[in-house]
Formats: structure tokens, sequence, C-alpha cells
């Protein structure tokens, strides 16, 4: 009788025509992700570092671990969505509704300055505790059926790609909100102008921004709507899970993804991180590291209303590699140039963002294709599981790019206690913030042009052909 009243309310929500609502919805579901997770990766080794004396190297090494908790808890989150029926909130809703608590309060508990005179034993056991909690428990088992509902909101590629494209509009306002607001409210100035941080006013932004994450994801569960119903194969024997990871392992468009991603997310990321200190330690000018963060909405906004209509066009993958060759090769001109001007860099990052906004605007309608590219190839379709494989990567390049930019300072001599660093730490932090990027996109841009198998015309095919297996 459950399964029936589950194939009725399916059904019953089917006939609600895709709108608005599930745009916004799903904007905010990334909305709420971003107010924890770009908070973290901008400040959460500055929080463990600069207020609570922890070394940045183990810092790095906390992310390595976390990754490594990761391999087993993304895929296995992802194999209990795909198994799991849905129950009268959905198949992947009802995760939100129920995780979206417990992961805003453990955000929350990771930045606790009232630390700041423990032992350095119970500092490092505290962030390695409350950060593999967040991260690796309570994100995963919100991130995942979040991410995978994507293909059950709607089953037409151009409104996946217009889904991708409010998905990454909620984590531009995430990020415009966290880098105008954050250091206004957590750095003063000294007497000799040097920025120093406020240790209570930490906490309590964490504390604001893990409220809004709560309201956020509530605002997802009631906005979104699950349409499509998987289609269940009676008559076949389904993959287990071994084999299915063989699938996705043979699979050039999963593994090529994955690979491209891998180099993104360390180009991007590093930056991200690395330019809080640049602009706090090389330019000293905390407002233009305001600045940085708000001017990216503007582009994004723009880059929003064109995405899904440039990607229908001329195909996601054609449209992405341009523009991350051309942001690669603006942030190498960067380096050439030396510039040494807050303002003047703000005018170079807006370029690049420009060139390189577009492939973050239609990543999630990537993997979409590559999930419809596997159940062409395999005859099954394993959204948690494939997208549990997919985050998994995403954090495991995440944990490398925090390791990475601690060892990278490490490296340059950057010491966290001094209120001054050195030309040449300074130097190293150009450096950093220019050639790591320049490359790595350049890279993301032949990788997409020679690897990743998904065309316009293939994603076009195997569209039709899943659209005739369903009638």
């Amino acid at each position: 009788m459950n399964e029936v009243n589950n194939l009725e309310y399916l059904q019953q929500k089917s006939k609600k025509p895709f709108g608005v609502k599930d745009k916004l919805g799903y904007l905010f579901g990334d909305f709420g992700n971003d107010f924890m997770f770009i908070f973290a990766n901008m400040y959460f080794m500055i929080f463990y570092t600069k207020v609570l004396g922890v070394s940045s190297a183990m810092v790095g090494t906390c992310f390595l671990v976390s990754r490594f908790v990761d391999a087993f808890s993304d895929i296995t989150m992802g194999r209990i969505v795909d198994k799991c029926q849905p129950t009268k909130d959905g198949k992947f809703r009802c995760w939100i509704k129920r995780i979206a608590g417990p992961v805003a309060i453990m955000n929350f508990l990771m930045y606790q300055y009232s630390l700041a005179n423990a032992s350095m034993t119970i500092k490092v056991a505290v962030m390695f505790v409350t950060y593999l909690l967040w991260g690796s428990v309570f994100y995963t088992a919100i991130n995942i059926p979040y991410g995978s509902m994507a293909s059950v909101i709607t089953d037409d590629t151009k409104e996946r790609a217009s889904l991708s494209t409010w998905r990454t509009m909620g984590a531009s306002f995430a990020g415009v909100a966290i880098g105008s607001i954050t250091p206004q409210l957590i750095y003063s100035a000294d007497a000799a102008g040097n920025q120093i941080i406020n240790p209570e006013r930490f906490t309590l932004v964490a504390g604001v921004f893990s409220v809004a994450a709560f309201i956020c994801y509530i605002l997802c569960f009631v906005l979104t709507t699950e349409r499509i119903e998987p289609q269940a194969k009676e008559s076949e024997e389904k993959l287990s899970l071994v084999q299915t990871f063989k699938a996705l392992g043979s699979s050039r468009s999963m593994v090529s993804i994955i690979v491209i991603t891998i180099v993104m997310i360390l180009s991007s990321f590093m930056t991200q991180t690395i330019n809080t200190y640049l602009f706090i330690d090389y330019f000293n000018d905390v407002n233009a590291l305001s600045l940085l963060s708000i001017i990216a909405l503007p582009i994004n906004l723009l880059i929003a209303s064109r995405a899904a209509k440039l990607a229908q066009k001329y195909g996601k993958r054609e449209v992405s590699m341009i523009g991350v060759f051309l942001g690669g090769a603006i942030y190498l001109v960067t380096y050439f140039i030396d510039l040494k001007n807050a303002y003047q860099f703000l005018i170079a990052y807006a370029v690049a963002t420009l060139g390189t906004a577009i492939f973050n605007m239609l990543l999630w309608a990537f993997i979409t294709d590559v999930i419809d590219d596997n159940e062409v190839k395999t005859g099954e379709r394993n959204d948690g599981t494939t997208y549990g494989v997919y985050s998994f990567t995403r954090k495991l390049a995440q944990a490398l790019t925090g390791a990475i930019s601690g060892y990278a300072l490490t490296f340059i001599g950057y010491d966290s206690i001094a209120t001054t660093q050195t030309e040449s730490v300074k130097h190293g932090l150009y450096v950093l913030s220019t050639v790591w990027p320049g490359v790595g996109y350049i890279l993301v841009a032949l990788l997409l042009m020679f690897a990743y198998p998904l065309t316009k015309k293939v994603v076009e095919e195997n569209g039709i052909k899943l659209s005739s297996l369903r009638k």
C-alpha cells in the first residue's frame, strides 16, 4: 500500500510543470551549501592558523584525512540514495529536510574562538572532529541527494542547463555575501594599518551563516518538485556496486569530467584561498578584498543570462573550452605585468572570470549529461552513486587544494603570527595567485578539447535515445 501511495504521489507531482519555483529552489540549495562551504574554503585555514595558532601544514593534513573518509561516506551515501524508496517528500528532497539542521549546527561548532586558550592537542582534536563530522558526514548526507535531484526535477537538457546556471548563481550570491561582508566584520586595522582579526566576530559570523544555510535548505525543499521516476526494469538484473564502479571507471565521459574537475578545483579554489592572503598581506587592502567578491556577482549574472542559450546553440563543451582558455591566458599575462595596485589586479581578475564563469555555470549540467551517457551504455541509471563518486573526487580535489595551499604557504615562508610579511613571501603570494590558475585553466581547456567526448551532437543523440526508451 505504501508503494502504491508513493507511486500516486510521484504521478501527482509530475503534473506540475517545470518553472521558476524549481529554479529558485535549486538556487537556494547551493546558496545553503556555500554559506558553509565557501566560508570554510576561504576562512577555515585562516581561523585555525591565525586565531587558534594551528600550523598550516596541520590544517592541510586535516583536509587530506577528511577526504580519505569521504572515499567511503560519499559513495555509501550515493548508494543509499539509489536504493531507498521514494517517501511522501520524494526520493531526494526528504534528505534535505532531515539533514539541514545537523549540518548547520556542526558548521557553527567548527569556529569557536573560546578554544584560543586551550592546549594545542585540544585545538587539533576539535578541528579534526568537527571538520570530519561537518564535511564527511552531514554535508555529504545533504549534498549527494541535492546534487542528484537535478535528474528528477526535469529530463529536458535545456532545462537542466538552466538548473545548473541557477545553482551556480546560488553559489555566486553566497560568495558575494561571504567575500564582501566577512572581511569587514572580522578584520580591523591597528595603528600601523595592519589588518588584525577579531576572534569573537569570527565565531559570530559563522553562526549567522549557519542559520542562513538552514533557511536556504528549507526553501530548497519547499520550492522544488521531483517529477521523473527512475524506470525500474523488472526483467533485468541490477548492477552490483562493483559492476557499477567498473562501468563508471570504463566510461570515458565520467573519467574525463573527473580529471577536468580536479584540475579546475585545484586551479580556482587554491586561488580563492590564496587571494585572501594576497589582499591582506600583499596589497594590504581589506576593502579591495571585499570588492573582489562583489565584482564577481555582476559578471556571473551576465554569464548566467547567456550560458544556457550559448550551450544550447554551440554545446556546453565547446563554449566552456574557449572560456577557460581565455581565463587562463589573462592570469598568465597578469603575472608578467607584475601589478602592484589592488584595483588593477581586480580588473584583471574580472576579465579572467568572464572566461571561466561559463564553465562553472554549466558544470552540473555536464554531470547530468554524463549520467545520461552511462544510462545509454549500461541500461541502468545510478544518479546517487554516480554523483557520490563525483562528489568524492571533488572533495578530494578540494582537500588537495587545502593541503597544497597550506604546504605552499609554508614553502614560501609565510608567517601566520607576523603582522607583516617579507618581500619574498609577498612575491610568492603573487606568483601563487596568477601562475597557478593560469596554467591550470589552460590545461582544463585542453582536456575539454581532447579528452571529454560529450560534444553537442553526442548529447543530443543520447537525449533522443533516452526519450524513446521512456515512452
